[in-house]
Order: structure tokens, then C-alpha cells, then sequence
């Protein structure tokens, strides 16, 4: 296939041989034979085509935004004779990048390292990797196209933070439920006697009162569990505001597992991820943070009503910008189902008062930074 330099040399050879022979002009000639003789020796040149096996890698895959990421392209020449000089074209978020590689060879290898964006947080594809071939003068050009893809994750950044307040104390056995998992140390509440049941666990005073065989109702404890809401509509930030928001939200889910609680994570635009107290799950939540954009379609809080549970999780933290009033009347609607929900408000032009919302500890930042400094403060009153 001719290059941009290829059809500017075919169309010269055909201009000069034309304008040679209508002028019975013999340099004009040969300066058209010169340019034809240039198209067939590249025409020549690739008919030897490269035999070569490529393999990409993205070390690491996964990242914090500002950490520092490479791809690496290994080649081998399968043939039986040096590789000419190639070039590498990988298509990464949207743009291609050129990754030269050096004449190889026979049956030798090599392997280039290549910088991939990480200034801001995201989830790259990268590929397909095209393999050029061209002759020495760049008039023809062959290339092949490895379909192959990688991922690379770029995680928002976090900062040291408490986790969401539950409201509460955590005891030693932890609270319970009638759903929990049964066989556990927890005394939940007493049942009938089903047969197979545990003979020890028979309550007798309960027994001779109700006239009928009575058991303790024994559960494994459940953690407080935290859930994260982070609003995902696109009226209420500006562009930074909803950066800062993100990072919020990944900075309260990390704070959550460290701190040994379950966690689930949800954004008004339908994502959800979850992760328990060992800290299996954290990282499918901070790859849905990396992804997550601002959608004009999204409802926004007014989704939360429909969102959460009517029995769930013990304490809300919700993470939005500046939305309309009106939408952050969803919050009192659901100050029921948990024993503590708070809000958090960005705002990175002004910083109006927080909302007056019955039952809900509301803040107002300008920043991550600020979130940070102001968030910890407020938990540890």
C-alpha cells in the first residue's frame, strides 16, 4: 500500500515521464524512470514480509491516579533471516502512540516499554496494536493488526479519612439478625423446636411456659454494615467538583474496610459493588470509581428512595455537588432505614451552608483536601 510519499512519487513519475516525452525533454525522462524504479524496488521490498510473534503486557494493571504505568510490547522473529526496523502503533484512550522497534535477529527478541496516561483517574483500553512494515524510503507500507486488549485501571486518589459514623457502639458479639447465617455464638431470639435441632439449645423455663419445645435461635454476628451513595448526575458539579467527589467516595470505601466493615457501594446511575470486612471486593469497587462520568440521564438522589433497602445497611454516607433542593428531600425519606446518614456536598466555586435536613449530619467542602481535614474533625466530635 503507498504512503502519503509513495503516491507523491508515482504521481512525479507519471507527471515527469508525460511531460518528458510530450517535450522530448530526456532528463524529465529519466527523472520519471529514477521515480518508477524507486516504486518497484519498495514493491519488491515488501513481498518480505516480517514473521513475527507479539505480545503486549500493562505492568501494573491497576493504579492509583499520578502512579506510573508502562506497556510492554515483546516481538520475536520467527524467520530464519534479520527483521527489518518496524514500528509499533498502540492505540491508547482514543490516540495512537508509536513504539519503534529495531531490526531483530532470526529467531531473536526484543521488548519496548512505552509511559500510558495515568494523570486522571479512568479505565483506558489499550489496543489493537498495529505492526507496520515499510520499505527503507517509506513508499510503501504493510500493516498487520493484533486484536488483542488490555485494560488499564487508574483508581481516583484517596486520602486518610475515618469511615461513614454508624451510630453506635460495636460490641463484642456484634449485632443480628433473623437472616443471618445459623450455627453462630450470637443469641438472636428464641424459636419453636424443629426436629434435628440441638438438644442443648432447648430453653427450658420458655418450654414449660409456652407448653411446647422451645430452642435459642443462635446466629453467626453481623458487622455494621456501611453503604456509600455517590450521586452521579450531572447538573449538580462542575468538572473538578465531581473529581473531588469521586476521590471521596473511594477515600470512605477504603477508610470502610480498614476500619473492618462491610461495605456497599452504589451510585445513582445504577453501579453497585460490594465488599465485606476482609477486604474481598475493594478492588472491583474502586474499578467501578475509576469509570464512573456524569450522566444528564441520571435521576440523581431523587433514585435513593427506590435504592436502598427497606432493612440493610446500618449507616448512610451520600456524596453529591450542589443539586437542587428539591433533590435532597430523598434523604429524610430513608432517615428510617438507617441508623445514621450524612452528607457530603461539593462545591468548588462557593460554599453555601449545608442543608437543614431533619436527621441528617450534612457538610460542605471545597475541596479533597478540605473534605479530608473537615471530615475527620466532624467524626471524631
Amino acid at each position: 500500500m503507498l504512503t502519503r510519499s509513495g503516491l507523491v512519487v508515482a504521481l512525479a513519475a507519471a507527471v515527469l515521464l508525460s511531460t518528458g516525452a510530450l517535450l522530448d525533454y530526456p532528463e524529465l525522462t529519466l527523472l520519471g524512470f529514477a521515480c518508477l524504479i524507486a516504486i518497484l524496488a519498495a514493491a519488491l521490498w515488501m513481498l518480505a514480509k516480517p514473521d513475527l510473534l507479539v505480545h503486549r503486557q500493562i505492568r501494573p494493571g491497576r493504579v492509583t491516579e499520578g502512579e506510573e504505568a508502562v506497556g510492554v510490547i515483546t516481538v520475536t522473529n520467527e524467520m530464519s533471516r534479520r527483521c527489518p526496523p518496524i514500528t509499533a502503533a498502540e492505540w491508547v484512550a482514543g490516540r495512537s502512540v508509536g513504539v519503534p522497534l529495531p531490526s531483530l535477529a532470526p529467531r531473536a527478541g526484543h521488548s519496548m516499554t512505552y509511559a500510558l496516561p495515568t494523570s486522571r483517574r479512568g479505565v483506558y483500553k489499550v489496543g489493537p496494536l498495529t505492526i507496520g512494515h515499510t520499505d527503507p524510503l517509506r513508499l510503501m507500507a504493510v500493516t498487520k493488526q493484533y486484536a488483542t486488549e488490555s485494560t488499564l485501571y487508574v483508581h481516583p486518589q484517596t486520602d486518610l479519612v475515618h469511615p461513614v459514623p454508624t451510630g453506635q457502639s460495636r460490641d463484642q458479639d456484634g449485632p443480628t439478625s433473623s437472616l443471618a447465617p445459623q450455627g453462630g455464638i450470637a443469641f438472636h431470639s428464641l424459636r419453636d423446636y424443629v426436629s434435628g435441632d440441638d438438644w442443648r439449645l432447648i430453653h427450658w423455663k420458655s418450654s414449660a411456659r409456652t407448653g411446647q419445645l422451645m430452642v435459642r435461635h443462635n446466629v453467626v454476628p453481623n458487622e455494621p454494615r456501611l453503604m456509600i451513595l455517590l450521586d452521579t448526575s450531572e447538573s449538580p458539579y462542575t468538572e473538578k467538583s465531581f473529581e473531588d467527589a469521586v476521590s471521596a467516595a473511594a477515600s470512605l470505601c477504603v477508610a470502610a474496610i480498614r476500619a473492618g466493615f462491610p461495605l456497599e457501594l452504589r451510585t445513582t446511575g445504577g453501579g453497585m459493588t460490594a465488599a465485606d470486612q476482609t477486604g474481598e471486593g475493594l478492588t472491583p469497587t474502586l474499578d467501578l470509581l475509576a469509570g464512573v462520568e456524569r450522566d444528564r440521564q441520571d435521576p440523581g438522589l431523587a433514585a435513593l428512595p427506590s435504592m436502598v433497602p427497606e432493612q440493610g445497611a446500618v449507616s448512610l454516607g451520600v456524596i453529591t455537588g450542589q443539586p437542587e433542593p428539591a433533590m435532597l428531600t430523598a434523604l429524610p425519606q430513608v432517615r428510617s432505614r438507617f441508623m445514621m446518614i450524612s452528607l457530603v456536598q461539593f462545591a468548588d466555586t462557593y460554599a453555601a451552608p449545608p442543608s437543614a435536613l431533619h436527621g441528617v449530619v450534612s457538610m460542605n467542602v471545597r475541596s479533597r483536601e478540605e473534605f479530608a481535614a473537615t471530615w475527620n474533625d466532624l467524626v471524631r466530635r
